[in-house]
């Protein structure tokens, strides 16, 4: 994996970043750089995730979800960080067990999921670190009413991933359910590397020591300078950016597979950065088909987002025919491949020609190694930027309000931010 930072180079604007100017912040990347280690070396809270690719055990993973013979499906009930890794890394990869994730209470939704599976052949995966979670708990209660309605077993197809407490802990234990730890110290947005993203990959047949192995060469790049670590680069620059202006990064991959890869990005770069009137808002794009509506944005509209462009080098290819149609003949003898990555050409090339910041990078293949690179990269570009904005990057105070706002109007208990609710204001026009 590498990352290209040429096009943010551009000392005519006031939003480009001067050689000299990385300079002055590789300065600071050193300092931050050792507090990011002291952190690692003391298992603090957050900094605990960037020791996942040494500390988890896919052999425990595995062990765990050995008693699932031959599922058809799996249904993660999950919401946030307890789900969006586990989905970046099926929907990367293909497989013969379909992942499926319960991460909302739209009923409808919920209802629509539930009716088309084979219940009898679907495994289910229960993720909340607390065992609280309102959202989990109530699709949980939902599916395990279903898998009974069909006459399932619920207790023989569920597993659960919580912490050492709490009530799907006593679930586990009453109903002598197979169980997974979540780590301590890992905030769910950065847990994609635990037991929490993995326990899906491993049922549906991939390599999760592949995956563990690619983010342990992102981790073992992390040094005490920007020019020597793909992900303090990308942290790195996208804060200096964000201090010039780029309020706004736009993740656009070029690849349909990395699609839920910028859904991730967007949960951890929002809840990471989004602090004290700071941080950059994330967009998610899909490259070559945003081209078509986005880029017009980026490209014209105000001159304040970070493009991030990503793609793999390596991939499966299919030819394009030959025509005799007039104005297609240049398509033939092309494929494509080629086309995909002359759309990622041009989309760089027209930003900078109208002076708009993008970084490029690119990983060999979206296999379980390059997935490993990418997503480790991606969580420590974020501490790193984190500690250049002196903000908590591992709390998530508003994220907690909603919370109980939410948990008190369904009568959870007395909050005060329930009471909120009942102060809006309306305008209604009819």
């Amino acid at each position: 994996m590498h990352v290209d930072l040429g096009n943010v180079l551009d000392t005519a604007s006031v939003h480009g970043l001067s050689r000299e100017s990385l300079e002055r912040l590789d300065e600071r990347v050193a300092a931050a750089h050792d507090r990011i280690q002291q952190g690692r070396a003391d298992s603090e809270h957050g900094y605990e995730a960037l020791n996942l690719p040494s500390r988890t055990d896919p052999a425990a993973i595995r062990d765990a979800v050995s008693r699932f013979d031959d599922p058809e499906a799996i249904v993660t009930v999950g919401i946030g960080g307890s789900a969006l890794g586990a989905a970046t890394l099926t929907d990367a990869l293909d497989s013969d067990v379909d992942a499926y994730y319960l991460d909302n209470v739209d009923p409808e939704a919920v209802e629509s999921l539930l009716d088309d599976l084979d219940l009898s052949k679907t495994v289910v995966n229960v993720v909340s670190r607390s065992g609280t979670t309102a959202e989990t708990l109530a699709n949980f209660l939902v599916v395990r009413e279903e898998m009974a309605d069909a006459g399932v077993d619920w207790a023989d197809r569920t597993f659960v991933t919580t912490g050492e407490e709490g009530n799907l802990r006593d679930l586990a234990e009453k109903h002598d359910l197979p169980s997974l730890p979540v780590p301590d110290g890992v905030p769910g947005r950065f847990s994609v590397l635990s037991t929490v993203g993995l326990a899906a990959a491993a049922i549906c047949g991939h390599d999760i020591e592949a995956l563990l192995s690619g983010a342990a060469a992102q981790e073992a790049r992390l040094s005490d300078s920007l020019f020597d670590s793909p992900a303090y680069a990308y942290g790195a620059v996208s804060y200096a950016l964000a201090e010039r202006g780029m309020s706004a990064n736009a993740m656009m991959p070029y690849a349909e597979s990395l699609e839920t890869f910028s859904e991730w990005f967007a949960q951890l770069w929002a809840e990471s950065l989004g602090k004290d009137g700071l941080g950059q808002t994330p967009l998610r794009a899909l490259g070559a088909t945003d081209q078509h509506s986005q880029l017009q944005l980026y490209r014209a509209g105000p001159n304040d987002k970070l493009v991030t462009l990503v793609r793999a080098t390596e991939r499966d290819d299919v030819a394009i025919p030959e025509t005799d149609l007039d104005g297609l003949a240049y398509l033939g003898g092309s494929s494509l491949g080629d086309l995909l990555d002359a759309e990622f050409e041009a989309t760089e090339a027209s930003l900078v020609a109208a002076g708009r910041p993008n970084v490029r990078i690119e990983i060999d293949r979206v296999d379980e190694y390059g997935l490993g690179e990418l997503l480790y990269a991606m969580e420590a570009a974020c501490v790193m930027y984190g500690e250049l904005a002196s903000v908590d990057t591992f709390v998530q105070p508003a994220v907690e309000w909603g919370k109980r706002a939410a948990r008190g109007l369904l009568g959870g208990g007395d909050f005060e931010e329930a009471d909120a609710v009942a102060d809006k204001e309306e305008l209604v026009v009819e």
